[in-house]
């Protein structure tokens, strides 16, 4: 997230694997993966080169609008409803994860009109989640600050309480977590009212939130209550799929059961912005009568970045890179592990590829640490040890890519490790 305070830049110029140089040639190991929970088959491959010069050698652009699509664009839509969970089988393309979830609240709002429920329009989304920048998925992020300044925001959207385990006996004091937010969920279904509501969109696990991964029952419940009061459910796996958690979807995994997926990051291995709106067939036929869906993209099904995403859907096979992400959760909770008898650390969640080290300032109120001091931690564990790791609010974030290695794990979370020990609750580092 951008940082007003923050005026380094770091010139990234080539990569290869998990390793990118920058602009003085300093060798610098990707824990973060490109940054932002990205680039799931590493950089610099020769063989992504390839396969985007020869599709740009025989078509490198032409519109997917009306009429026309393109064959790459076809191959990977049926590649992906292959992939996803069943009854999931309809794919809409954009160039990210904000138009996808933008795309998917239009989809909602537009197939309970087509349906005769015109009035069904409002958003359930969750506070902490991050959902985009633009208009619609801005409005439904999670953090204040991507609303604050730019509004009037978009109308009819509404927050709920996240599952925040380690903050639990103060989110829902004395209540079984997913009885409270089941509880609040119902709640707020009644005082909107189930026929004005057209989806709840929500993160498997929120990953902007800190990797905060539900209680096992959550998802399931919330699926029931949501099927019971004809309200869809949007799964953004923006950052979780394909294959971050060590499962193509992790929403159907978690009981989810979603009518409608955002996909994007990952998609084309960060070859080329790329990204997806999945559906299931009732809600795609809905959209397409009456006059179609009048929405799209300039570089929807972009052919170059949907060959690029077959390709990075092969390589995650090939490579069993699904079979990797789930030894990575291993190495990086082992490496990680010392870090949380540290008083600065309040808690450690690591869900496949995805790790969040939670610090705090004061460890009776579980005091979160400011963001300026999280930042300049992260700086820190560049400086000192050529690693890069993430800032996200009050958690330092590792997301590496899928390829990582066990030395390359050793390397970033004793790097990790080292940092914090030299970090004092009120911010400060000790020098080396």
């Amino acid at each position: 997230m951008p940082n007003g305070a923050v005026t380094e830049r770091v010139v990234i110029v080539r990569g290869e694997g998990c390793t990118v140089w920058d602009a003085d040639d300093n060798e610098l190991l990707d824990a973060a993966g490109g940054g932002v929970w990205h680039s799931p088959i590493g950089h610099g491959r020769r063989d992504m080169a390839e396969i985007a010069a020869a599709q740009m050698s025989r078509i490198e652009f032409f519109t997917s609008l009306y009429e026309f699509s393109n064959d790459q664009a076809i191959r990977l839509a049926a590649r992906l409803a292959q992939l996803a969970p069943e009854g999931i089988e309809r794919v809409a393309f954009s160039s990210g994860g904000s138009e996808a979830v933008e795309t998917a609240i239009k989809a909602a709002r537009l197939y309970h009109h087509r349906q005769g429920e015109p009035d069904r329009t409002w958003i359930l989304a969750r506070h902490y989640a991050f959902h985009g920048a633009t208009y619609g998925s801005g409005t439904a992020t999670g953090f204040p600050p991507m609303q604050f300044g730019v509004g009037p925001n978009l109308p009819h959207v509404e927050k709920l309480s996240p599952p925040y385990l380690y903050r639990a006996d103060q989110l829902y004091p004395d209540q079984d977590p997913t009885d409270f937010l089941i509880a609040e969920l119902e709640e707020t279904i009644a005082r909107i009212g189930a026929g004005n509501i057209a989806a709840m969109l929500g993160e498997p696990v929120m990953a902007g939130a800190g990797v905060l991964a539900p209680p096992a029952d959550y998802w399931p419940r919330v699926r029931e209550v949501l099927s019971r009061h004809g309200i869809l459910l949007i799964a953004d796996e923006v950052v979780t799929a394909p294959g971050r958690l060590g499962e193509w979807f992790m929403s159907d995994k978690l009981g989810m059961q979603p009518d409608m997926i955002t996909m994007a990051k990952g998609i084309a291995g960060g070859y080329a912005p790329l990204g997806a709106t999945l559906m299931r067939d009732e809600i795609a036929d809905a959209l397409l009568r009456d006059g179609g869906f009048f929405h799209g993209y300039t570089f929807q099904g972009h052919p170059v970045a949907c060959a690029l995403g077959l390709a990075t859907l092969d390589i995650i096979e090939r490579e069993d890179l699904l079979g990797n992400a789930r030894r990575i959760a291993g190495w990086l909770r082992s490496g990680l592990a010392p870090a949380v008898d540290l008083p600065v650390v309040g808690d450690l969640r690591v869900e496949g590829t995805l790790a969040a080290l939670e610090l705090i300032s004061e460890p009776v109120h579980r005091t979160p640490m400011g963001w300026d001091q999280v930042i300049a931690v992260a700086f820190e564990v560049r400086r000192a040890h050529g690693v890069i790791v993430r800032p996200y609010g009050s958690n330092l974030v590792l997301a590496p890519p899928l390829v990582l290695t066990e030395a390359e794990a050793r390397r970033a979370t004793a790097a990790t490790v080292e940092v914090l020990r030299r970090l004092h609750p009120d911010g400060t580092l000790a020098p080396c």
